[in-house]
Order: C-alpha cells, then structure tokens, then sequence
C-alpha cells in the first residue's frame, strides 16, 4: 500500500502543474515530438524537457529517440490508477451522503409526527 501511495503521490505531483496537464492533455490525443509539444508552453525546450521529464518519473508519459527525434506517448495505466483512486473516493462519499439523506428523511418523519400529535 505505501508503494501505491507513492506512486500516486508523483502521479498528482506530475498533474499539479499547468505546463505537465497541458503536456498530457496534447498527448491524449497521440504520440508527438518533445518540439511539439514545447512549442505552445511558454518556457524554453530544456525548461518543457524537464517537465517531461516528472511526467515520466511518475510513469505517465513514455518517451523514445529515434535518430534525433525524441517522440513521447501517454501511459494510459498511469491516468487509470488515478481514477481509480478518485472513483473509490467519490463512490465513498456517495455512500455518506446517501446515509445522511436517510438520516434527514427519519428527522423529517419524525417531526412530521410530533408536530401532527400536537
């Protein structure tokens, strides 16, 4: 388990940067040269390598050189990790919510009675 969180730990670091999101955003839809995907950020190509660089040390982004090309590709286990981690949350907020819901209809019930004894 503490290997997981780990992992998920550099996950979210990698995510919480705008220039990595915008990085994993491009690659959803393909793999693509690092010059693309430096061209649209607003920092110089060794600045976007090091960002590619935490995306891959958090295992979303694979990359590899082919002559002088270095061409980078979305890790989509990575991404499914993450939502899995969110789903069990959200389905667990879900769950409490539901309960409190049940729990205001009984107070609601009840107090229909009490105020229908008087």
């Amino acid at each position: 388990m503490l290997n997981q969180s780990t992992d998920l730990d550099r996950l979210f670091h990698a995510l919480a940067d705008p220039a990595r999101r915008a990085i994993v955003e491009r690659l959803s839809r393909g793999p693509a040269p690092v010059s693309e995907l430096a061209r649209p950020l607003p920092m110089s190509l060794p600045a976007a390598m090091q960002h590619l660089g935490v995306l891959e040390a958090a295992g979303l982004v694979r990359s590899e050189k082919a002559g002088r090309v270095r061409t980078c590709a979305i890790e989509p286990q990575a991404l499914s990790q993450a939502e899995q981690w969110i789903n069990a949350r959200r389905i667990e907020w879900e769950h409490r919510l539901d309960r409190l819901g049940d729990y205001l209809e009984i107070l609601k019930a009840e107090e229909e009675a009490d105020n229908a004894d008087q």
